[in-house]
């Protein structure tokens, strides 16, 4: 179990405010050569100090008060992970700051992120960063057999290629072919018996090479990653037929150790993938204990994609996902954008729909009446109606989601007088549980239904 000692704090992603850490406290706890006259200057002094890592992670730190009761509190934003801090005062690394899902299982924090990324099979892996080790060491490292899982789910794909490399082999034969080991003949041409065998090399084309032999090596830790007890029950045996099947198909190969398989220009897609995530598997242990991150802003917007892809389906609607909308050419201004690209775009009979996803905190903050909410989610909706300009239906609708820890939707309806022209956005609460998704297409069914149904009348 992990010591708390090790933990400066520790914070769900999308925290608008975490609680906040007066600054006595902090010196009491954390800073025990601060000056307690000048809590301020200490405390700035520490933000200055550790600024590269809290900008890696995405957090933002805010002092606010003064004398006594200056205190210190985070935002975070878009990503998950851990960094070391260090006191500003002598440099000694004091505790690592965590920003953690914000949906955890009882047994893995890490577990729904887990599923989402299996569930998604797209490349969103840890980010590492040059730094001291962390003080907690394994506790708080990425899920390493979520590395595994990818390396052997493409193994089972690699394995169907039937790949195939020259092998160099040594056979003795009565006449001299192709290349003779003349050093060898040499040291047995003196017995009469032996005086016709010639060692030659052969290069045989088989599935038994030196590369393959490496794979099986890396395989066995990857199974042993996913079996280990740090892997949740359920994943362990999802992975059972598979490792029966890929035990079988590797029986006659031998293993060979190695610390890096070697990518070649000649290898297929598929063994050159499987080669550089088997490196993410020997690498590892390097990387575990450094600070890491992991971008949840991406992964939701994979996820949304994939939502919407499985409702484009059940509806059949055509969807276009991350489709540039691209600028003339023409004089412009270096700054200005070159293209636009809404996250997707769905299409059917004369409906469109433009759906944007945003890794925001709102949802978390239904009550709230912060200027930053509102100017972000001002932000969100211009953007989205921009959008829907680029459509030639007459009938559009805008949905806009952020992430929630429930199914969410409400009905936002603009409308101009003087032009008689109205826009419909749906705000939604997209749940980031791999449980809630059949109810998740369920709810965004019926509305598409309902809003289809409306037009025609």
């Amino acid at each position: 179990m992990i010591s708390q000692d090790n933990i400066f704090l520790e914070i769900p992603c999308l925290t608008e405010k975490s609680q906040a850490l007066s600054g006595v406290f902090l010196a009491k706890r954390w800073f025990k050569n601060a000056d307690r006259r000048y809590l301020v200057e200490s405390l700035q002094k520490f933000v200055d100090f550790n600024k590269d890592l809290f900008d890696f992670l995405g957090v933002v730190p805010y002092i606010e008060g003064s004398g006594k009761n200056v205190s210190l509190s985070f935002r975070s934003d878009r990503f998950i992970g851990v960094i070391p801090l260090r006191s500003p005062d002598n440099g000694k690394q004091i505790g690592d700051f965590v920003v953690r899902p914000r949906y955890t299982s009882a047994t893995d924090q890490f577990l729904e992120y887990v599923e989402i990324v299996n569930l998604l099979e797209s490349e969103i892996a840890p980010e590492f960063k040059h730094s001291i080790s962390l003080l907690s060491h394994n506790y708080l490292k990425p899920p390493f057999y979520l590395e595994a899982m990818k390396f052997v789910k493409l193994l089972e794909k690699a394995i169907r290629i039937n790949w195939r490399k020259f092998q160099t082999t040594t056979k003795l034969y009565r006449y001299p072919k192709s290349q003779v080991d003349w050093k060898k003949y040499i040291e047995k041409e003196f017995d009469p018996t032996k005086k016709l065998l010639f060692p030659c090399h052969d290069n045989i084309l088989s599935k038994l090479h030196s590369e393959f032999f490496e794979l099986k090596y890396v395989y066995s830790i990857a199974k042993s990653e996913i079996n280990s007890v740090r892997t949740p029950q359920h994943i362990k045996y999802q992975f059972q037929d598979i490792f029966a099947h890929l035990d079988d198909f590797l029986y006659e190969f031998s293993e060979k150790s190695t610390n890096e398989l070697y990518l070649r220009y000649s290898d297929p897609a598929v063994i050159k993938e499987l080669k550089k995530q088997g490196n993410k598997i020997l690498n590892g242990s390097l990387e575990e204990t450094t600070a890491w991150r992991i971008d949840f802003s991406l992964l939701f917007e994979r996820y949304v994609q994939y939502l919407f892809g499985q409702i484009s389906l059940a509806i059949g609607a055509t969807q276009l996902n991350n489709h540039k909308i691209r600028q003339y050419p023409g004089v412009k201004p270096p700054w200005s954008l070159s293209y636009l690209e809404p996250d997707i775009v769905l299409m059917k009979n004369e409906l469109d729909i433009i759906i944007d996803a945003k890794y925001k905190s709102h949802l978390f903050n239904l009550k709230s009446t912060t200027e930053e909410l509102k100017e972000e989610h001002r932000k969100d909706l211009h953007q989205l109606l921009a959008y829907t300009i680029f459509t030639r239906s007459e009938n559009k609708i805008g949905i806009l989601c952020y992430p929630y820890s429930q199914q969410y939707i409400s009905e936002l309806n603009y409308f101009f007088p003087f032009s008689q022209i109205g826009s419909k956005i749906l705000l939604v609460g997209v749940p980031m549980q791999k449980s809630k998704i059949n109810d998740f297409k369920k709810l965004i069914i019926e509305n598409i239904s309902k809003i289809e149904v409306e037009n025609l009348a």
